[in-house]
């Protein structure tokens, strides 16, 4: 038993590992008034095994730390990537504007510790980490020391300072965004009432949702026109699922001629459908959907690779089978059915059609769920080859006066993010489901912070207790804070924004899931999470590079 607990062995440092692990996570699972250390909690176990003597053998311990790194930034690479774009769209770009405006503050807030505080920048770039709960930062910057520091003795001394900055600085990250939160609704008297009518109704007029109509064609300049030629059709997309024609209900294909009296059944926006009816004629009291007939409707799901990637009009199965496509999902979102939409792996499409003929165009998109719960090991453990070459690739940096490397965080990260938003690559899906996509991740930051854990905890307690940690806590509530507090009040009072969409922009820009739990919770809405997703991606990329580049450009 002995030999197991030094970590000498590999079964041993397993152990070792198992039971950080599984300590850390009990630990983080505590909650007190809903907030908890969550995945945290794995670093702080780590943390007292080793001050209390327990040793894993170095290069098994940096070989668990490493590729857990990689796990990690892989998964989360493929999360973030197919929205990283897509946040950027609409009102997201203000909202990333300021959310990155929070991360140049921490940073700068960051620096003024090193410079005028006085503080390690090794040191500093771990208190940055822990003071906006960003585990990827840190790792970020315990890779940039690697590349920086070339003597083992001093690159060893310098690798637990990020560790224990992360670490005594984790708590301010916690609990200074909550306090941030709850001292803008009291400064601003805000009515959390009122914010949530207010976001409902924004969310209404920017976002409709999708509508039907049943429209009789009464306007005779339509006679005997292909229903592909009628005004509105083409540009707006809207949907004609189903027509009433000659006395039969049919699915209506671009050359379908009108007459007086059909009527078509249309999906989209209600303003659209006004739009329509106008140029159409008149809206019916005839409901086609509550018609008898051979049409029905049915969810398919695209997991055919030769179907991800093309567009509804590329596959043109109205024409070639007679199936209407009218709705698109995709990670829970629903999106327009229009010609252009590229459809991708996982997606699910509404089909409107004779089951026969639906059955065929299942056959071309695949329509096994199943396939959704294997992942795809060729692709993921590729990507991950193609990520650590990336990262070990040198290239030159200004001011700095050795190549650079992204690393083990940013190399990974880089690609997955690339991957996941090309989708597919001849037979090869980069589509992994995401309980897949968690328990990677998990099992990747887990296997890091045990590992970080362990190494820092014989130099912890020292350097809280008897060395700079407090200090280095204080300095870690300033990162917090100060660009917190600022960019809330540019938020509120300059810009006006909803305190639901400001909260959920906060804890984004912090990259901090417990923030937004209690975000949420004092919300009584999902408000503030439309604001967190937007900023999440940007945010994450942000704030491991700035961990990166601080350490290349302070650390000598």
């Amino acid at each position: 038993m002995q030999t197991l607990l030094d970590g000498s062995t590999a079964a041993g440092a397993v152990l070792v590992l198992a039971l950080v692990a599984g300590t850390g996570l009990a630990l983080g699972s505590l909650r007190v008034r809903g907030i908890g250390l969550g995945i945290a909690g794995v670093l702080f176990a780590g943390l007292a095994f080793g001050h209390f003597g327990v040793r894993v053998d170095e290069r098994t311990l940096e070989f668990a730390r490493e590729f857990g790194l990689i796990l990690f930034v892989y998964s989360i690479g493929l999360q973030v990537g197919p929205g990283f774009v897509a946040s950027l769209r609409r009102h997201g770009l203000p909202l990333n504007l300021l959310a990155a405006a929070v991360v140049l503050l921490g940073v700068a807030t960051a620096l003024g510790l090193h410079l005028l505080g006085g503080i390690d920048a090794a040191a500093v770039a771990g208190i940055m980490s822990g003071a906006t709960t960003n585990t990827p930062a840190l790792a970020a910057a315990q890779q940039a020391l690697k590349q920086v520091v070339s003597d083992p003795a001093a690159r060893e001394a310098l690798a637990r300072l990020p560790s224990v900055g992360y670490a005594v600085a984790y708590p301010s990250g916690v609990f200074g965004i909550i306090v941030v939160m709850v001292g803008v609704r009291a400064a601003f008297r805000i009515s959390l009432a009122r914010e949530r009518e207010e976001l409902e109704r924004g969310v209404e007029a920017e976002v409709p949702r999708p509508a039907r109509a049943n429209l009789e064609v009464a306007n005779p300049n339509l006679v005997g026109m292909p229903l592909e030629r009628v005004p509105l059709l083409a540009q707006s997309g809207i949907v004609v699922s189903r027509i009433h024609h000659d006395g039969t209900l049919q699915v209506p294909r671009p050359d379908t001629t009108l007459a007086l009296g059909d009527v078509l059944l249309a999906v989209g926006t209600r303003e659209q459908l006004d739009a329509l009816r106008v140029v159409v004629g008149k809206e019916s009291d005839l409901d086609l959907r509550s018609l008898p007939s051979a049409i029905t409707t049915r969810r398919l799901i695209i997991t055919r690779s030769a179907a991800s990637g093309k567009t509804i009009a590329e596959l043109d199965f109205v024409r070639r089978h007679g199936v209407q496509i009218t709705r698109v999902s995709r990670a829970e979102v629903e999106l327009p059915a229009s010609p252009g939409v590229e459809l991708q792996y996982g997606d699910t499409v509404l089909a409107v059609g004779e089951a026969a003929d639906i059955a065929r165009a299942a056959s071309e998109l695949g329509d096994s769920p199943k396939s959704l719960n294997y992942p795809h090991l060729v692709p993921m453990f590729l990507g991950i080859a193609l990520g650590i070459l990336l990262g070990s690739w040198p290239f030159s940096l200004p001011g700095v006066p050795a190549p650079v490397r992204l690393g083990l965080a940013g190399g990974p990260l880089l690609v997955a993010i690339l991957l996941s938003r090309i989708g597919r690559i001849g037979p090869l899906v980069w589509y992994m489901p995401l309980s897949a996509n968690y328990m990677l991740r998990e099992v990747g930051i887990v296997l890091f912070l045990g590992a970080v854990g362990l190494h820092a905890g014989d130099v912890f307690v020292d350097t809280l207790v008897h060395g700079p940690g407090l200090y280095w806590m204080a300095g870690g509530a300033l990162v917090t804070m100060v660009p917190l507090v600022v960019v809330a009040i540019i938020g509120r009072a300059v810009l006006g924004l909803n305190f639901l969409t400001l909260s959920g922009l906060l804890a984004g820009s912090m990259t901090d899931p417990p923030a937004l739990a209690f975000a949420n919770t004092v919300a009584g809405s999902e408000g503030p999470s439309t604001a967190y997703a937007t900023v999440y991606p940007a945010t994450m990329i942000l704030r491991v590079l700035a961990a990166q580049l601080f350490v290349l450009y302070l650390v000598r």
